[in-house]
Order: C-alpha cells, then structure tokens, then sequence
C-alpha cells in the first residue's frame, strides 16, 4: 500500500514521499523491515527519537515523530501529538477488523465486563473476542498479551487476525494509559461502557480528575458519533460521563439502581444474594425480569448487566441477552473459587488491588460468612504509593482476619511496602511470604470461614526487581491455594 493514500485516508498532509511502499508499522526499532513506518514517540523510560537514525537504517519509509525530531533519509510526519497520527495511519492499514467493536473503560470491572459481553455475543450466536488483561480470548483459545491495553500496532494486528479468522465481535478493555497513549485508535466504535472510578494510577496521572479526563476521551473522541455510551449510574462519577456523552450527541444508555426508567435504561431494582450466585429484579421499556446470575457480589451484577447493556447497543435481542446472563461463566481470577479446604471453607481469588476493589470483593462474600472472613492481600510495587494504607483500611474494615504479604513488589522492598499497608490495618498479621500466607488462612479457616486471597487474580507470576534485574517467579494465587487447601 502506498503512502500517500494511507495518509489520505487517515486525513493526514504529506508533501513528498507518497509513493514510497508501506510493508507494515513498529514502535520498536529493532522491528523495523524495508517499507515500515515507524513510530518515534518520547516516553517515560526511552525516547523512541533517539532510535530513527537505527530506524531509517533498517529501512523505514516514513517516521512519525514530533516537528522538532531530527529525520534524515525518510519522509518525516510530523505531529504534535505523534501517537495519535501513527495509530490513524496504521489503523487504514491493518484491514479487515471485526465490523462490531465495544470498549469499556473504567477502574475496575473492565476485564470481567467484556469477557461476559464475548460470552453474551457467543450465546446469541456470533463469534466474538475479548482484547484485555486475560489477553486475547475466543471461543476456544486464549492468548496472553501482558498488558490490560496492548501497543496500537499489536492491538490492530490483533483486530485484523481476528477477523481474517471469522471474528465479527469484539470488546476491548480502554485502560487510561492506554487512552491517554492513542493505543487503541482508528477504529470504528460502535458503543463504550463506564463501569466505575476510583483511586488508581495516581502515580502515572497525577490527580482524579487527570485520571478521570483520560478515561473520557472514550467518549469525548473514540466512540463513532452515532453511538452509544452504556454507563453504570450508581457510581458518583457517573452524572459527569453522561455530559461528556450527551456532549457529543451519543445514546446514552444508563445501567442501576439509579438508571432512570426509560426505554433504554436497564434499572435494578432489587438484588438478593443466594448460595450460589444472585437473582436480580430488573426493568427494561417498562417490563420486569427476573434474572438468576450465577455469579456472587453486587459488583459481578454491574459488570453483567453492563455487559447486557452494550449487546443490547449493538443490537442484541432483549429476551436473549437477559437469559443469556443466567449462563455466563466465572472470569478468571474474578471471585473465582479456587478450592475447598479439608475444613470446608471455600477459598476465593480476586484481582481486587485498589481500595475500592477490596471492598467490593468483601462485600461480596459478606453475605455468604457464616463465622469469619480472612482476607490475604499486598500492594505492587513502583505503583501509586497512596492508596496502600487505605487498601489496609478497606480490608480491615471488612474482614475478621487480615493478613498482609508480599504482592509483586518489583523494584521496591517489600517490607516497606508491607508497612504501608499495614498502617492502615495496624492489627493484622504480618507473613512475608505470599505462599505461606495463603497458607495461613487456610490453616486458620474452618468450615464457616471465607478465605479470600486479594491483588493477583489471573496472574501466574510475581514481579521482583526492575529493569535488568527484574525476574518473574512463578505463581499462581490459584494453583497455591488449591496446593496448601490440599496438604
């Protein structure tokens, strides 16, 4: 494909170098091939315009770089917002892509969200994908990526092989970095989700509100301008994300308790927890169901009518899509039951590792404790330093036995990170060990205990060290919690 016309199409001014072949797009200089179109962008860590020169060499055509960047021996696009320009061009590029694409955004529910939307659309039968932090999922496979958002080339070579293998749905996780990085562009969005906003990355944005206008851009520029936003309205951000929504003219399609009762709202009216999942009381256009979720925890009951929400924004069948949320599966490492112990308390492993989240997973299981609820968790390192306290605070808060390990500490000391938590839940136990914790609880569990395991969820690693130093040990909350429920 020539230059020019990629350029054309993405509504970007080239002044020579339009017939030169384009043969693929790479943000990593040493995957530059004759014909790339590489993408020079400053960064935390590295300054990909210190790499053009290795870039040009290689035999890039074109560099995406900022106007001051120095380019010699390829066409310069210059941009002052050189990530956005890349993701434009490379997204006339990597063609196909599924013709229904959905985002969420939000700080926690993202990951559960468009995986019970992949499985809402597989039931009404389409063949549909999720893109996030479990990776790439389909109907039969999944494929780890590492990252909740993927880089843009990786994220639109992930659309494209998708639909070359039939894909036509897909919903993806729109984190704020990768919002805020144009990691996710280009690409026609026919509908987005907020699920909710609480502290998180504060140590990347900055302040709230910087957290929260990332998040925004979801709506404010990603979704096509004939769609619709579904939102969670019983989250205090909420009315804010329905002005930028109404701000551009989108179909606002509210989700709650607090959801209006119009035709396009789904409200909750009623939620009761049972032994194995809930029943939820809902009303749509003026008719009531009944809805029995196989999921425990009021915030699984967001994250699946969220879900109902954006198949229903992109034209899924109202009976269909409610009886569908009576079959959805447990996402991994989401309150997922990992074993029984001998003494017949059930172990829980939750991703939870935000204050809000913590809180969510105990209210959750709260209702199911019929003796004491014993809640393992750590912070990560080289993460916002702020919210570990209040992590400590929202575990105490809820739980009869708080025992606080190591998380990924990455470059930080973990005894240090351990004594931030603790300061907000000055009387828990202390166990270094992330295995002899969970082991711990186990032991100290008996048959009318919840043992719930917080921070990891999915994950089958713990990050130690950074840079050059960083190893990844192995470890699975879930695999260690079955090992010890066992001995």
């Amino acid at each position: 494909m020539k230059l020019g016309r990629l350029a054309q199409e993405a509504g970007i001014a080239l002044d020579t170098g339009g017939e030169a072949g384009v043969t693929g797009f790479a943000i990593d200089h040493r995957k530059v091939a004759p014909g790339t179109v590489f993408g020079a962008f400053p960064g935390t860590r590295f300054n990909g315009e210190d790499f053009i020169p290795a870039a040009v060499a290689a035999g890039a055509v074109a560099i995406v770089a900022r106007p001051e960047a120095r380019v010699e021996g390829a066409v310069h696009i210059a941009d002052a917002e050189p990530r956005r320009a890349f993701a434009r061009l490379a997204a006339r590029f990597f063609t196909p892509v599924p013709e229904t694409i959905v985002a969420v955004t939000g700080t926690n529910g993202k990951t559960s969200t468009v995986e019970m939307t992949r499985q809402i659309w597989r039931m009404g039968g389409h063949h549909a994908a999720s893109i996030g932090t479990l990776g790439v999922t389909t109907a039969d496979e999944s494929v780890s990526t590492g990252l909740t958002t993927p880089d843009i080339v990786t994220f639109l070579s992930n659309m494209t092989g998708l639909a070359r293998e039939g894909v036509t749905h897909v919903a993806y996780e729109a984190s704020s970095h990768g919002l805020s990085q144009y990691r996710n562009e280009g690409l026609r969005v026919t509908a987005g989700a907020f699920t909710n906003l609480s502290r998180d990355h504060l140590d990347y944005h900055g302040t709230m509100e910087s957290y929260f206008a990332a998040k925004m851009r979801l709506f404010d520029e990603v979704i096509a301008e004939d769609g619709t936003a579904v939102v969670w309205a019983d989250d205090p951000w909420s009315a804010k994300v329905c002005e930028h929504a109404g701000r551009r003219g989108l179909r606002v399609l509210a989700v709650g308790g607090q959801a209006e009762t119009d035709g396009s709202s789904i409200r909750l009216l009623a939620r009761t927890p049972t032994q194995l999942g809930q029943e939820l009381d809902v009303e749509m256009a003026g008719e009531r169901r009944k809805v029995v979720l196989p999921l425990i925890g009021a915030y699984q009951a967001a994250n699946a009518l969220v879900s109902a929400g954006l198949v229903l924004a992109t034209g899924g069948e109202a009976g269909q899509v409610f009886d569908a949320l009576a079959r959805l599966q447990p996402v991994r490492g989401r309150l997922e039951r990992a074993a029984i112990t001998r003494a017949g308390a059930p172990v829980y492993i939750d991703y939870a590792h935000t204050p809000d989240a913590i809180e969510a997973a105990i209210a959750a299981l709260r209702p199911h404790v019929r003796g004491r609820l014993i809640t393992v968790l750590g912070a990560g390192g080289d993460r916002d330093e702020g919210k570990r306290p209040e992590m400590g605070r929202a575990a105490a808060a809820g739980s009869d036995l708080v025992i606080v390990t190591d998380d990924n500490p990455r470059g930080e000391d973990p005894a240090a990170i351990r004594k931030a938590v603790l300061g907000g839940c000055p009387g828990a136990m202390e166990v270094a060990d992330r295995r002899e914790a969970i082991s711990a609880a186990v032991a100290a569990a008996d048959g009318d205990d919840i043992v719930l395991v917080a921070g990891k969820g999915h994950e089958q690693g713990q990050i130690v060290g950074r840079g050059d130093a960083m190893r990844v040990l192995p470890f699975d909350d879930v695999e260690v919690a079955r090992e010890v429920a066992a001995a």
